[in-house]
């Protein structure tokens, strides 16, 4: 035994930071969390879980339409409940949070209440009660953060947007990566009039260019009012609603306006400053490939370090650290490159890989499959929402180096093509897979003609 209260203290205990807690404590480690909020993080109370339960919510508009064309017909309209909603998925993330305790209190793991301040190397403070550990693990995850514009007081960021007393009729978002596009969808699905103001060109940048544009299209045909190249310039509270001013001189009056802006590492008041532990150019965590910080016992994964903003990558980011801390060998690096991503606007997106810019950019030859089509579904349905399946390869290797997909769960179809990519198949091994019939997933293995080199 060590002369540290604890072998590990986790501060956070979001996924990352449970599944480090649990991991460690498998291997006999003696382990603490401290959490000042909910258990679970941002993940299952404020993100993936509670987003993708709207998500589903949001989709019931289309499938009560689609219906009409398989012989359906509703007795009166459908009428959407937003209390019923929020209620539904407040109870549901109690219900998760309970499940979480359980874990942690099962593995033996030391839970506290309350946030975590670090006094030195190897010393936290919680509630005013000081305690001991050889390694501390920051992964407290990230923060909304946003913009400096008059008004701002107005907006609401993804932390307050589930928990609305009022559904807005009239939805405004700013921003342009996963969680602008994706709540966009989620109020247009909804029923709200939705609008996305976004400063870039076209939104989700980083994406296979293709990708971004199939997605910005089949939006617009479903409703959502997008307006590239804009900004808030400010807003102004009125008796019907709020006057949100852009810089294009425009003025659009709303009901609620969600800052999807960014999210920043939830470092402030923790105490890592005082040690001077290192940051990166974008005030991350830096580290190392043992996800050790400047300080060698404060280790650090997940949002706070700078990588995917994923809660795959942080699960998978704490399995690492165990073995390199508390294992018997090393673990092999993580493959950070081929993590794929879902982004679950209407339609959704799956992608892994890299995107055709990237390919070109670092292949130079490559080869690039690709079709969009209009699903079965939507023969009978009447809906002109159309599906884009994409393989980028390697012209040298034969080797498929990226899988993009737009449409109806396009999630679950790229899990499963995640495999081959990660595994380095070629296209040939994609051309001998027999495909299912009729699906559109099919498409990813009957693809046999480049359409463009």
């Amino acid at each position: 035994m060590s002369d540290f209260d604890y072998d590990l203290f986790v501060i956070g205990a979001g996924s990352g930071g449970v599944r480090a807690a649990r991991t460690a404590a498998a291997t006999g480690a003696r382990v603490a969390v401290a959490e000042e909020r909910y258990l679970g993080g941002t993940c299952v109370n404020v993100g993936c879980v509670p987003k993708k339960l709207y998500s589903h919510a949001a989709h019931f508009h289309d499938a009560f339409d689609d219906s009409a064309g398989f012989g359906w017909s509703l007795p009166v309209a459908p009428r959407f409940d937003w209390l019923t909603l929020r209620d539904n998925k407040i109870s549901e993330i109690k219900r998760l949070n309970g499940i979480y305790d359980n874990l942690l209190e099962s593995a033996g793991v030391h839970l506290l209440h309350g946030r975590a301040r670090v006094l030195d190397a190897h010393r936290v403070e919680v509630a005013g009660e000081t305690f001991s550990a050889e390694k501390i693990l920051v992964a407290v995850g990230g923060w909304p953060w946003v913009p400096d514009f008059p008004g701002n007081e107005h907006v609401v960021t993804s932390n307050e947007v589930f928990d609305l007393e009022r559904f807005p009729e009239r939805f405004l978002v700013l921003g342009g990566g996963y969680i602008a596009v994706e709540f966009a969808s989620i109020f247009n699905g909804l029923g709200s009039e939705a609008h996305l103001i976004y400063r870039g060109e076209l939104f989700l940048r980083g994406f296979d260019q293709e990708v971004r544009e199939f997605t910005r299209d089949e939006m617009a045909k479903k409703g959502v009012q997008l307006h590239f190249g804009s900004n808030i310039e400010r807003i102004d509270k009125r008796e019907t609603g709020l006057a949100v001013t852009l810089t294009s001189g425009d003025t659009l009056e709303v009901d609620a306006v969600l800052a999807a802006t960014g999210r920043r590492p939830h470092l402030a008041g923790l105490g890592l400053d005082v040690l001077d532990v290192a940051l990166t150019d974008g005030n991350y965590l830096s580290v190392n490939e043992r996800f050790e910080t400047s300080v060698p016992s404060i280790l650090a994964l997940g949002d706070v370090t700078g990588g995917p903003e994923l809660t795959p990558v942080a699960l998978a980011e704490a399995l690492q650290l165990v073995q390199h801390h508390f294992g018997d060998t090393p673990p092999a690096p993580l493959d950070y490159e081929r993590i794929a991503t879902a982004v679950f606007s209407h339609p959704n997106i799956g992608t892994v890989g890299l995107s055709e810019e990237a390919a070109r950019e670092r292949l130079g030859a490559v080869r690039i499959y690709r079709t969009d089509f209009r699903p079965l579904k939507h023969t009978l349905s009447g809906s002109q929402e159309r599906c884009l399946i994409k393989l980028i390869v390697d012209d040298a290797s034969d080797v498929v180096v990226g899988a993009h997909m737009v449409g109806e769960e396009a999630g679950e179809v790229i899990q499963g093509i995640a495999i081959a990519v990660r595994a380095g198949l070629t296209k040939a091994d994609f051309d001998a897979t027999v495909g299912i019939h009729p699906t559109g997933a099919e498409e990813f293995v009957t693809l046999r003609t480049p359409s463009r080199t």
